[in-house]
């Protein structure tokens, strides 16, 4: 079993007490998201675990405890998320020089391999145009070379959790580009602007040593040098951990999706970052309130319950 910590929540940043303390007592909770009575044990033996891939912006929290992860037999990695977008669009997040630093701490500990560049997803906008992506990119992937061997890049989804606060960057400046409404699937012609953007990328990131791959686009950028890529990636995982792994794409994500079966232990509505895009938040009032009445030694994130 593949655990995922998580696509939900940032769980190394905000809830990396509660993470050891579960895999300490073995096992965790996962309430169902649409049906909160049904709750799900779900294993953190070392011996029922194949693999961990934390997500996350700021792992720091939880460095402190990679040491007892490997002495308990544990083999993880992390997708790291480093995008350097303006307070309007990420207000709470750690600032680029921190997040820099925090990522070679990471690589120092664990290895380029094992930790994984995001920059993803990419924003569209009147303050974040294809100009800005590109110089942004270039500037970041100068500053992790070495330091990782793969980066994510992906434009945004507008999901409709986010939609309301992504049409509101129009008060501020900061609206949403045509094409960032673009829906690209394999018979799409893509515009000038794209065809801009994914080609400088995969320039970027061949200039800088580093493999580029998508996640869970349905166009193929192949001739931009971008792969389709598996964010929990069974093949990575394979040759990390020197054992065979079930290659199954993963039933319960989008049909783009390349990532293999895995168990996701965390709960929407809990982060603390308050990204306008975010797709697992609907509410920044629910996500402090259930971050004020997460118990670390719970069995889950936390009780599902109202806002105050």
């Amino acid at each position: 079993m593949i655990i995922s910590a998580s696509r939900r929540t940032d769980i190394p940043a905000f809830y990396a007490d509660w993470f050891i303390n579960r895999v300490r007592e073995g096992y965790c909770e996962v309430p169902n998201p649409f049906n909160p009575r049904q709750v799900a044990a779900v294993s953190l033996k070392a011996q029922d675990v194949d693999w961990i891939v934390f997500w996350t912006r700021s792992p720091r929290p939880l460095m402190r405890y990679l040491e007892e992860l490997d002495d308990r037999g544990f083999g993880y990695y992390f997708q790291f998320t480093l995008l350097d977008y303006p307070a309007q669009i990420d207000s709470h997040t750690p600032s680029t020089t921190r997040a820099l630093d925090t990522f070679r701490l990471l690589t120092d500990r664990i290895g380029a391999e094992r930790v994984i560049w995001r920059y993803d997803p990419i924003v569209l906008s009147e303050i974040t145009p294809v100009d800005y992506h590109l110089e942004r990119f270039e500037r970041l992937a100068a500053a992790l070379q070495g330091y990782t061997k793969r980066v994510v890049a992906s434009l945004l989804d507008v999901y409709a959790k986010a939609r309301r606060r992504l049409e509101g960057l129009q008060s501020q400046g900061a609206r949403l580009l045509p094409v960032a409404h673009e829906k690209l699937n394999k018979n799409t012609t893509l515009p000038d602007e794209l065809t801009s953007l994914f080609a400088g990328l995969g320039r970027l990131a061949r200039a800088h040593n580093l493999e580029i791959q998508s996640c869970a686009e349905e166009i193929d950028l192949a001739a931009y040098g971008i792969s389709a890529g598996k964010c929990i990636d069974g093949g990575l995982i394979e040759r990390l951990s020197g054992r065979p792994v079930i290659q199954q794409k993963d039933p319960g994500q989008r049909k783009a999706c390349g990532c293999v079966v895995s168990k996701d232990i965390g709960m929407y509505d809990s982060c603390l970052f308050g990204c306008r895009y975010c797709y697992a938040t609907r509410s920044f009032e629910q996500a402090r309130y259930n971050y004020a009445a997460h118990d670390p030694q719970a069995a889950s994130l936390y009780a599902p319950g109202s806002p105050r």
